[in-house]
């Protein structure tokens, strides 16, 4: 908390040095650097030149959910002392901690004051874990996992968590995954397994939770445990992309960003393709919200509508970083070169994201998930 409270301060300071005069936006983001970076060198300066007198800092509290924990605590501690024009103006955040932020009353409703908040529909626009966060969020970009497959080696692939289990079988030791330790590609397959053999999807996605959901997981896991027999388990998200590459597997579950990402930088046989498997893997998205006592929240309302326009969606989640737009993906289709468009809606259609994209599950199912795969799995 400390640490963060300086970073930002030294960023406030650094600011209001160089122009008296100007007005500084606070932009808080959790996740990777490039999350920063993209702020910083694409989305500030866009916004910088159509307000003149405003200056875009961005500050990142890292990745995981620990780097929206950061940015409760900041807020929360503000709320607690009472300041009156709290510091950070727009924030960027993970589900777990916009439900918590929601729950508390540290964010402002403000997507109905945005053009763009009405171009987003899918259920992580008012679900977050089991949190009703309608109009507190809009997503600025859909991570999603997804099963990739080489198609020399596997013709027809599964449809379904039932077919999987049969391809593993006739086909042994060609599916791979990364187990619950490696990547969240791995536990997303693991948590789309549980919800796909036996456990009540609706309430591991919406709630409420009940307990004895722990016995259909058990149950599920066990399944689980069987399936393994038959497969590689892969050192990790880029594990299992470097042995589908290398042909020592046949498919397995990634993200779809990272996947699109190792083939534009030619690490990735451009022969692999995409397909989601029913009911649906998870996906998750990043939120921007605006907390409550913002200092400038107009102006965070006003980056918040260029951020998620179908103009900057386009060039920037989908070109930059092969994410799959925040917005719903037909207001973003005609802003983009078809061959971009093609390429990441060919082998997964919008229809297909929007049905088999599930979300993870509410954190305390999360939790007896993991704690399941360790005590009936790897026992």
């Amino acid at each position: 908390m400390k640490q963060f409270a300086k970073i930002l301060g030294v960023a406030l300071f650094a600011a209001g040095l160089g122009a008296q005069a100007q007005t500084t936006l606070n932009v808080v983001t959790a996740g990777d650097q490039n999350m920063v970076d993209y702020v910083t060198n694409y989305l500030g300066p866009k916004f910088e030149a159509m307000n003149p007198g405003v200056k875009v800092r961005a500050v990142g509290t890292g990745p995981g959910d620990s780097g929206s924990q950061k940015i409760y605590e900041k807020l929360s501690a503000q709320q607690k002392a009472n300041v009156k024009d709290w510091d950070v103006d727009v924030a960027v955040i993970h589900q777990r901690g916009a439900a918590t932020m929601v729950k508390e009353n540290l964010l402002a409703p403000y997507r109905k004051d945005v053009a763009a908040g009405k171009l987003t529909t899918r259920e992580t626009a008012t679900n977050a874990l089991g949190t009703n966060v309608d109009g507190y969020v809009i997503p600025m970009f859909h991570s999603q996992i997804a099963l990739a497959y080489m198609p020399d080696l596997v013709k027809a692939p599964p449809k379904n968590y039932s077919e999987l289990t049969a391809w593993t079988k006739q086909y042994p030791k060609q599916f791979g995954y990364n187990g619950v330790k490696g990547g969240m590609s791995g536990v997303g397959f693991v948590m789309g397994w549980v919800a796909a053999n036996g456990a009540d999807v609706n309430k591991l996605e919406k709630g409420p939770y009940d307990a004895s959901q722990k016995a259909a997981i058990d149950k599920a896991l066990g399944d689980l445990k069987e399936f393994n027999k038959n497969v590689v388990l892969t050192p990790g998200n880029a594990g299992t992309l470097d042995m589908l590459n290398r042909g020592e597997i046949a498919m397995g579950p990634v993200w779809v960003d990272m996947f699109y990402t190792w083939q534009a930088d030619g690490r990735m046989s451009p022969k692999v393709k995409l397909a989601m498997l029913q009911p649906g893997l998870p996906g998750q998205p990043m939120y921007y919200v605006v907390p409550k006592n913002a200092a400038h929240a107009e102006l965070a309302k006003k980056f918040i509508d260029l951020a998620a326009s179908p103009e900057v969606q386009a060039d920037g989640i989908v070109k930059q970083f092969n994410w799959y737009p925040g917005i719903d993906p037909q207001y973003v289709q005609a802003k983009l070169d078809p061959a971009v468009w093609n390429k990441l809606f060919t082998d997964i259609s919008p229809g297909d994201l929007s049905k088999y994209g599930r979300p993870f599950p509410l954190s305390e199912y999360f939790t007896d998930i993991m704690e399941a795969y360790e005590r009936v799995v790897n026992k």
